[in-house]
């Protein structure tokens, strides 16, 4: 290729804070929750990279010709690729497309093709629009896609604060993940968190019935807890891990939780799981060590613990019965059995109907 702005190039980013920021100096979004993508076009030759700068060209093939007939000749978009139904984002979905097999992808692009939702413009033409402020970036991104069919489309945006909070509120259940504030003046910065998100966030009291061990450390740090919620049938199912924790913290919990290793196994609802051989066929339910191909070859080896813990973490939302992304630790409950640690305690939210803001249909 040879753009005014050439591949690799590493998204801009956001950082998470509390509330909408307050003055008129901003444009809020929603915040979609997909994969992150780059779109290169040159010509013929189209480029989709991940954030990670891989390309993903061959994993969503549906999205190819539709780039090259919607999309001028030269130009770098940034945006998300997002698999949407009547009952909202399907990040599940979205995650099988990684697949090695190229006939599984394909047969997949077709039952559940992918969209691409567009929020910042990089190139038009010859010319880079990196350094121009943001605002001026999206009126030229609103020109572009004013004529947009699926699965291309444009996000919504306002500079109205109640009309983002409105979003915050209602399209939480479509599996939306919060609003991004972006700041009008602000130039393209790749790698660089100077948007602001605001995610939601709720409570939940977890049984912990394991722990890794953080990568560095040589077994003198935690680096994570293993949390189980039980379910209708009186399961412990694994619903995630809880992190990020400060180093101080991790040479803490090797002591803490240094009782509840002791006979660990005896009894441990997670016990198959723990003996099973690496290349062991996936149980019925998630096991907390399972390789997947999105684990990326990541050591998920771990130590069990003794399922008498309980532990309030904060999350964002679910991702079926696991926790999106990781949780964190608010504080031990010792006044809480872990069998009141339930699904029960999670809020639902009702998916909300997406097309006051998405159009599915192809």
């Amino acid at each position: 290729m040879n753009l005014a702005v050439n591949p690799p190039v590493l998204p801009m980013l956001a950082k998470r804070v509390s509330e909408l920021p307050p003055g008129e100096e901003w444009i809020f979004e929603p915040k979609w929750d997909g994969f992150r993508t780059l779109i290169f076009r040159d010509g013929d030759e189209v480029f989709i990279q991940s954030r990670d700068e891989k390309p993903l060209n061959r994993y969503f093939p549906e999205l190819i010709d539709p780039l090259k007939v919607q999309l001028p000749a030269r130009c770098v978009l940034d945006g998300e690729i997002v698999i949407a139904t009547s009952e909202g984002l399907e990040f599940d979905t979205l995650q099988m497309r990684l697949h090695p097999a190229a006939s599984r992808v394909n047969r997949l692009a077709e039952a559940t093709p992918a969209s691409i939702v567009f929020f910042d413009l990089l190139c038009e033409g010859d010319k880079s629009l990196c350094d121009i402020p943001f605002a001026k970036r999206r009126a030229r991104l609103e020109a572009l896609l004013k004529n947009a069919k699926p699965p291309l489309h444009l996000t919504p945006a306002t500079e109205d604060r109640t009309t983002a909070a409105d979003w915050f509120r209602r399209f939480e259940g479509a599996g939306l993940d919060g609003v991004v504030a972006k700041p009008k003046d602000g130039t393209y910065e790749p790698n660089k968190r100077v948007m602001l998100k605001v995610k939601h966030e709720r409570d939940c009291d977890c049984v912990v019935a394991g722990f890794r061990w953080h990568k560095r450390g040589e077994k003198t740090r935690v680096g994570s807890l293993l949390l189980g919620l039980y379910d209708d049938s009186g399961n412990l199912e694994h619903v995630g891990v809880c992190a990020s924790f400060t180093d101080a913290k991790r040479l803490e919990l090797v002591k803490f939780l240094a009782p509840y290793r002791e006979n660990a196994l005896d009894g441990h609802p997670w016990r198959g799981w723990a003996e099973a051989e690496p290349d062991r066929e996936a149980e019925p339910h998630r096991r907390p060590g399972a390789q997947s191909r999105w684990s990326a070859g990541k050591d998920l080896s771990w130590d069990p613990l003794r399922p008498e813990l309980v532990v309030e973490v904060a999350y964002d939302h679910m991702q079926g019965n696991r926790f999106r992304h990781t949780a964190q630790f608010r504080r031990w409950r010792v006044d809480k059995r872990p069998l009141d640690c339930t699904f029960d305690q999670l809020e639902v939210v009702p998916p909300q109907e997406l097309a006051a803001i998405f159009t599915t249909g192809r």
